[in-house]
């Protein structure tokens, strides 16, 4: 059997996207079902309980635990900043009196007369959630969080890095096969979400990131130019908690490739628009992919068919490799035997013979293929 079905990265001109929002343990819900929301909007909070710092007391004065209760100043439940006296004892006549000071801002938790020790507690933090898109929340998780839907413009990347953001797109290339060199990026791109075609160049990147930019949208880019932007090399299993100032998305792999006429046409549509982005990827079980969503508010009425994907693959499709050894690689199908072959870990799969963008041919396993939408 030649056809075979294969999922490949979303790009919808129209969609409905649902974002489940959740805190990372219980808290409050600041919103109501059927209240439309901003993306910069707090639907969410609570709070972190803050640090610990067990202080041993009596030990510092020289005293038994058993000693310690009435030589505190303050006592449980208290607030101390740093360098308040929290213990204090009597002295010789009133003077030669030893003291403990509290080491950070926050409350006497506890006190033991068993061990001499005192709990300090510094004061908790504060975790907020924001909706992150534009829409309408449709479902409470209480005490927990919201789902938020909305129809959307929807384009999916292979690979990203960095974390959620919420800027306007801004196109600074004019096809999808030009390079984004730092001479592209203008001098007006704070706050917003650029977009590049087939590559970037790491001196780009750095630009970007210090004229402002929320994030950079481009096709391919070269492991040398990621890791000397990051400063550091980064495995490809699950990314998006980097704190490197900027979210960065690839549409079609890792080299030099034009990113996909459908996907790059839809951006450019969308220009000065506002989005939210996330770079946060996962390729393992639980697939994530970095996205970039484009709420519109009733601008597009009715939802395009999506007829590539329903067509599944076949010979001449292209396709992008999805795991190693070839991970990023774009090829076309060149045959898709029908028997069961055994592969390197001794499993049994159907697989598919590509043919790369250089000419060479290679087996793969059809589960670690997806279709490019073109």
């Amino acid at each position: 059997m030649a056809h075979a079905y294969t999922p490949g990265l979303k790009v919808a001109k129209w969609t409905v996207v649902r974002k489940e929002r959740r805190l990372p343990l219980p808290g409050d819900v600041i919103v109501k079902k059927g209240q439309k929301v901003k993306a910069e909007n707090i639907v969410a909070r609570t709070e972190l309980p803050g640090n610990v710092h067990p202080v041993n007391v009596a030990g510092l004065l020289g005293v038994t635990p058993s000693e310690l209760p009435p030589l505190m100043i303050k006592k449980e439940g208290d607030c101390v900043k740093k360098g308040d006296i929290i213990a204090e004892t009597k002295g010789i006549f009133g003077i030669f009196k030893s003291k403990v000071t509290s080491p950070v801002d926050g409350e006497i938790e506890s006190i033991s007369s068993v061990t001499g020790q005192v709990i300090l507690r510094e004061p908790p933090i504060p975790i907020e959630v924001v909706a992150y898109i534009d829409g309408e929340v449709v479902e409470i998780i209480e005490n927990e969080g919201v789902v938020i839907e909305t129809t959307a413009s929807f384009v999916q990347g292979i690979f990203g890095v960095g974390g959620e953001v919420i800027g306007t797109l801004k196109m600074t290339v004019n096809s999808p096969e030009e390079e984004l060199t730092p001479d592209k990026i203008p001098e007006d791109v704070k706050d917003k979400i650029v977009v590049g075609g087939a590559f970037v160049t790491r001196e780009a990147l750095e630009s970007a990131r210090k004229k402002g930019a929320k994030a950079v949208v481009v096709g391919g880019i070269d492991d040398v130019n990621l890791r000397t932007f990051m400063g550091y090399d980064i495995g490809v299993a699950i990314t998006g908690s980097e704190n490197i100032g900027l979210t960065l998305i690839i549409t079609e792999g890792f080299g030099k490739l034009r990113m996909a006429k459908r996907t790059f046409e839809l951006l450019a549509s969308l220009d000065g628009q506002k989005a939210s982005c996330n770079g946060a990827t996962q390729i393992r079980a639980g697939v994530i992919r970095p996205e970039v969503i484009v709420p519109l508010d009733g601008k597009v009425e009715k939802k395009e068919e999506d007829k590539s994907l329903k067509e599944g693959m076949n010979i001449g499709t292209m396709i992008r490799i999805i795991r190693d050894p070839y991970f990023g690689r774009i090829g076309k199908v060149k045959s898709l035997p029908p028997e069961l072959r055994t592969i390197e870990t001794e499993a049994k799969v159907r697989i598919v013979e590509v043919e790369l963008d250089t000419g060479e041919n290679v087996i793969v396993p059809r589960a670690n293929v997806e279709i490019i939408e073109e």
